[in-house]
């Protein structure tokens, strides 16, 4: 695929995403965190539907444990510091890149391409191209580039996360 680099990366202890209490790697706070919310709303909605206050209380928690895994799985499906150094590290290479331009303008175009191939695994990137652009969109600072002059970097992290998974990336 034209446009996509690859090279070994190597993490810093500081970039491993420790968990603080077992201390293994690979802990995502905000994948969790958002998966737990979610899963809470729905469970307490369940347990509301069920049974009244008692039962939407346990639903909130399982729902909230479920949730949480969820979470945790869809953020561990990408390294996401390993990404964003890769990226840091390599984005003048790419065949859109416009010279001057520093990576923090295609930050977060990489970010929704990485994050949006976890989320509609199964889809191409044109078939997920108007959710992907409507995430941007919703994320984006006011100062961020629009969304066509971050496409090609979105399309780039979705491949090379698609080149990841295949087992295509070399040392990785």
């Amino acid at each position: 695929m034209a446009g996509i680099h690859t090279r070994k990366v190597v993490a810093n202890e500081a970039d491993l995403n420790r968990d603080p209490l077992s201390g293994s790697t690979g802990m995502h706070p905000l994948g969790t965190g958002a998966g737990a919310a979610s899963g809470g709303v729905a469970g307490a909605i369940v347990g509301t539907a069920m049974g009244g206050p008692i039962t939407a209380a346990i639903g909130a928690a399982l729902g909230a444990m479920a949730g949480g895994l969820a979470g945790k799985s869809a953020a561990e499906a990408v390294n996401h510091t390993a990404e964003e150094i890769f990226w840091r590290e390599t984005y003048v290479q790419e065949p859109y890149y416009a010279s001057g331009k520093p990576y923090e303008y295609y930050a977060p175009g990489f970010r929704v391409g990485w994050e949006g191939r976890v989320r509609h695994d199964g889809r191409t990137f044109e078939a997920a191209e108007r959710m992907l652009t409507s995430d941007y969109n919703r994320t984006k600072a006011e100062l961020d580039p629009p969304w066509d002059e971050v496409r090609g970097a979105a399309r780039a992290a979705w491949n090379r996360v698609d080149l990841s998974r295949s087992g295509q990336l070399q040392n990785e």
